[in-house]
C-alpha cells in the first residue's frame, strides 16, 4: 500500500509539472505576442528598408520573432528582447542581401506593390529611397537604425555589433553619400 501511495504522489506531481509546463509555455508565448504587437511593424519597416522587398522583409521579421520564442526561456533579461530582435533582422537582411548579391536589378529598381502605392509616394521619397539601398551595407545600417528607429549611436552600435566610432563613422559617410546621390536626383 505504501508503495501504491508513493507511485500516486509521483503521478500527482509529474501531472502538476505538465500543467506548470504547459503555463509556462504559454506565458512565454503571451510575452512574444506582446512584443510582436509592439515591435513587428517598426522591424519590418527596417527590413523592407534594407532589402526594398517587403515578403521578404516580412519574412526576415518572422525569423526573428520564431527564433527569439524558441530561445525565450533562455534569455537572461528579458527587457533586452527588443534589442536582440533588431539584431536578428539586421542579420536576417545581411543573409538575404548576401544570398542576392550578384542580382543588380534588385538595387537599381524597388518593387513598388501597385499603381496606388506608386501614387502615394513621391517621387522625392522613391530617390531617397533608391539612394538608401545603394549604400554599402554597414552604411546603410547605421543610417536607418541612428535616423530611422531614432536608436542613439551606443544602441546602434550594439545592434550592429560594432564600437560606437564606428557607427559616427559610418553614419557619416553615409549621409555625405545620400546627400551626393540626392543631387544627382535633382
Amino acid at each position: 500500500m505504501e508503495a501504491e501511495s508513493s507511485y500516486l504522489s509521483e503521478i500527482r506531481f509529474a501531472d502538476i509539472g505538465a500543467v506548470t509546463s504547459a503555463d509556462a509555455a504559454q506565458a512565454n508565448g503571451r510575452e512574444v505576442t506582446a512584443l510582436y504587437k509592439a515591435h513587428a511593424l517598426s522591424l519590418t519597416r527596417l527590413a523592407y528598408i534594407m532589402l526594398g522587398d517587403r515578403p521578404a522583409a516580412e519574412d526576415v521579421v518572422q525569423e526573428a520573432f520564431l527564433g527569439l520564442y524558441k530561445r525565450w526561456g533562455h534569455l537572461r533579461d528579458r527587457s533586452s528582447a527588443p534589442g536582440y530582435l533588431r539584431a536578428s533582422v539586421l542579420n536576417g537582411c545581411r543573409v538575404a542581401l548576401r544570398s542576392r548579391r550578384n542580382d543588380s536589378a534588385a538595387v537599381s529598381e524597388l518593387p513598388w506593390e501597385s499603381a496606388e502605392a506608386t501614387a502615394l509616394v513621391g517621387e522625392e521619397h522613391r530617390h531617397l529611397l533608391q539612394a538608401i539601398r545603394t549604400l554599402p551595407p554597414r552604411q546603410r545600417e547605421a543610417l536607418v537604425l541612428r535616423y530611422y528607429l531614432d536608436l542613439s549611436e551606443e544602441e546602434t552600435a550594439r545592434s550592429m555589433g560594432i564600437r560606437r566610432g564606428t557607427v559616427k563613422s559610418a553614419t557619416s559617410r553615409a549621409l555625405a553619400a545620400l546627400g551626393q546621390r540626392m543631387q544627382e536626383y535633382s
